[in-house]
């Protein structure tokens, strides 16, 4: 089916099941998956529809996880209606405002509430009788890592791993892997940063893009948001924030008293696993779908590697042998 025909059925969904009378009809995003999002204007109210093909993405992980969070007091868009054999589901319309829009006015007062609501979906249970998201197991956390292989070093730059560099980049991968494991494990959202959080009237902000969502390394998200792919922030005024995060989570978390210092290395080494990853997703997205506006945020993802293989001398061995390659990204 065309990409014209699914329009087609989506809007004679909402209008024919639903009985919305659509009186405006428009693009509203497309993200880094096979799914879209249209914002409908209706009799109704004016309402984000998403288009999931059902063979390509995981419908009822999406409706599972936006409950979840919503029981914890974090403000997903609203299920209104949904046909998941179609992958057809209409939302809470949370507007057009990014982070990303607006942290350059004042990010201590975004990042403050983006902290708040990272801790709620950190709440969240990880075992129990309820539902709870699936482990970032090693096996996960490899496969993620050999995107950087895959399609930074052989797809854009041409390049193979020989030896003795081969061996480096299997000890690394099993280091960061391991480095992850060993922190406090918490939900982790996988893409908290400035282009998935919107800023809403009521109990803001509004988090998107949250269907991944994992049983984790604490850092992860932190990384994310902290270290954000499309926009960049001192490392000192990254400390400042962190400590803000820290003394939260310590105590809406029930978690053992940690350092501003372990905190940091948790970040930085779980935000290396994920830059690697990120370094070979927007090369994928280039090569493989076309998507050729991702590889102008390439060099920022290489900046954050570059600075974390400068702190550690567990990463001397990958910086003597990779620093070169991912120079070449910037």
């Amino acid at each position: 089916m065309t990409t014209d025909q699914r329009q087609l059925e989506l809007l004679n969904w909402l209008t024919q099941k639903l009985g919305y009378s659509v009186s405006d009809f428009s693009v509203a995003s497309a993200d880094a998956s096979f799914r879209r999002y249209f914002r409908a204007v209706t009799s109704r109210g004016t309402f984000v529809v998403m288009d999931a093909p059902p063979e390509k993405e995981n419908c009822q992980a999406f409706v599972d996880t936006a409950q979840a969070l919503a029981s914890l007091g974090v403000h997903t868009p609203e299920i209104i209606a949904k046909d998941l054999s179609l992958g057809f589901i209409v939302l809470e319309d949370l507007g057009t405002r990014t982070y990303l829009d607006e942290l350059d006015r004042k990010p201590n007062e975004l990042y403050s509430a983006a902290i708040d609501s990272l801790v709620k979906i950190q709440s969240g249970k990880i075992s129990g009788s309820q539902w709870w998201p699936t482990h970032y197991d090693s096996q996960k956390l490899l496969e993620e890592m050999s995107l950087f292989e895959r399609w930074y070093i052989n797809e854009h730059l041409g390049r193979s791993i020989h030896e003795p560099s081969f061996a480096v980049w299997l000890h690394t991968q099993q280091f960061l892997a391991q480095a992850c494991l060993e922190q406090p494990q918490v939900w982790v959202h996988r893409d908290y940063h400035s282009r998935n959080l919107m800023i809403t009237e009521i109990n803001s902000p509004g988090v998107i893009d949250f269907q991944d969502m994992v049983v984790g390394a604490i850092g992860y998200d932190l990384a994310s948001i902290f270290k954000d792919c499309y926009i960049e922030w001192p490392r000192q005024r990254q400390q400042i924030w962190l400590e803000e995060y820290r003394t939260k989570a310590i105590t809406a978390l029930d978690l053992p008293e940690f350092s501003l210092e372990t905190l940091t290395r948790w970040v930085d080494l779980a935000g290396l696993q994920r830059h690697l990853k990120v370094l070979g997703i927007f090369c994928r997205l280039n090569y493989r779908d076309g998507k050729e506006n991702y590889l102008r945020d390439l060099p920022l993802v290489a900046k954050y590697t570059l600075e974390v293989l400068e702190i550690y001398p567990e990463l001397r061995a990958f910086k003597d042998h990779f620093e070169g390659h991912i120079k070449a990204a910037l």
